[in-house]
């Protein structure tokens, strides 16, 4: 029988806690995943799960899902009590599954290019939400990968995993910097379109067919001197009303399916 956790000074509590914190994630190489779309696609992604935590509200249909595709060791089973589960639960939707996996680092050599390419190079994402819904788009887009550079959120925060509703896993992401990423970028021949509100092209304009890697800054601070010094050609997202940004993924969204359209053409 699994072991039951009934109190929220439990230790096994303690340490879940504890994965909340940047610091703790990058010291144990683990994260917390939480939620039944989020954890299948990770085990269907062999993401390597530690521990399953489950709440007597759980599906038990998906709970026998999870169990057939997950190989853990002997007491890495646990049931929780309902408020034991409140405690530890990460977001809105708590829908008594969460679970404890391995952090999996992946190299830029380990990136495989379709013919023709297409990349997304995130450049300095503050905010896990934002992250977590450009991977969607990713995702949705069937891009070949996205390197993000310079980061200042950690990529397996559990809000960035939530916010992505798993795709986190379905998606070939790169950790890197600046000049590791455009190296790479050369070296496989890709062009680099970076995107600014300066840049007297809109991105329709462009020829998007060729190898491509679309740059993306912050939505705050926009991209760097290097990629726009660097960058092949520049392009614009025509801004008609008031503001004078879009969200990150919403730009993405843009640019990526603008490429898609034009090699369907």
């Amino acid at each position: 029988m699994p072991e039951t956790i009934t109190s929220t000074t439990n230790e096994r509590v303690k340490k879940l806690l504890k994965l909340r914190e940047k610091k703790e994630r990058e010291s144990s190489g683990l994260t917390i995943i939480e939620g039944e779309r989020e954890i299948l696609r990770a085990l269907e992604a062999g993401v390597e799960v530690m521990e399953l935590y489950r709440c007597g509200k759980a599906d038990a249909a998906t709970v026998r899902r999870i169990e057939e595709k997950i190989k853990i060791g002997k007491g890495a089973l646990i049931d929780v009590a309902p408020r034991v589960f409140e405690r530890i639960a990460y977001g809105e939707r708590k829908e008594g599954l969460l679970a404890v996996a391995r952090i999996k680092n992946k190299s830029l050599k380990d990136l495989k290019l379709k013919t023709p390419a297409l990349i997304l190079v995130l450049e300095g994402v503050e905010k896990p939400g934002n992250l977590g819904a450009v991977l969607r788009t990713c995702d949705a887009a069937a891009v070949d990968g996205v390197i993000l550079t310079e980061a200042a959120t950690d990529l397996y925060n559990p809000n960035t995993i939530r916010s992505s509703l798993g795709t986190i896993f379905t998606v070939n992401v790169f950790q890197s910097n600046n000049k590791e990423a455009h190296d790479f970028l050369k070296k496989n021949k890709v062009t680099i379109l970076a995107t600014s509100p300066e840049a007297g092209v809109a991105y329709a304009q462009q020829d998007l067919k060729k190898p491509l890697a679309v740059i993306l800054g912050s939505e705050d601070a926009g991209l760097s001197d290097f990629w726009l010094k660097s960058a092949d050609i520049r392009a614009c997202i025509p801004m008609k009303g008031a503001v004078d940004s879009l969200n990150v993924s919403t730009s993405a969204a843009v640019v990526l399916y603008e490429a898609i359209r034009q090699r369907s053409a």
